[in-house]
């Protein structure tokens, strides 16, 4: 059984900074492409981030060269440095694979960015 578990989410203010972490078991995520996702209220879950398995990140545009994603795939773990956050960034974020379909989604990791 697959397990994603987030953490790292909060509350910050305009122009902070959040690490998040992404826990994985049940596969070894070092043959995937992983990703992580947002979701905002009432929009419709994004890809925010992906990495393949050999490093190599794509971002979504609105976040290049603020977020940085990362894996470790010794520890089967992704982590998701965010830096000059934004309003606009407030969502719960997920980790999960980025291609192939994703598994089951974990209860993922709220980040609030407000004054």
């Amino acid at each position: 059984q697959v397990q994603l578990v987030e953490s790292g989410g909060g509350l910050v203010q305009p122009g902070g900074s959040l690490r998040l972490s992404c826990v994985v078991s049940g596969i070894n995520i070092h043959v995937y492409v992983m990703g992580w996702y947002r979701q905002a209220p009432g929009k419709q879950r994004e890809l925010v981030a992906r990495i393949s398995s050999l490093g190599r990140p794509v971002y979504l545009d609105s976040v290049k060269g603020r977020f940085t994603i990362s894996r470790d795939n010794a520890k089967n773990t992704m982590s998701l440095q965010m830096n000059s956050l934004k309003p606009e960034d407030t969502a719960v974020y997920y980790c999960n694979k980025a291609l192939g379909g994703p598994y089951d989604w974990g209860q993922g990791t709220q980040v609030t960015v407000s004054a």
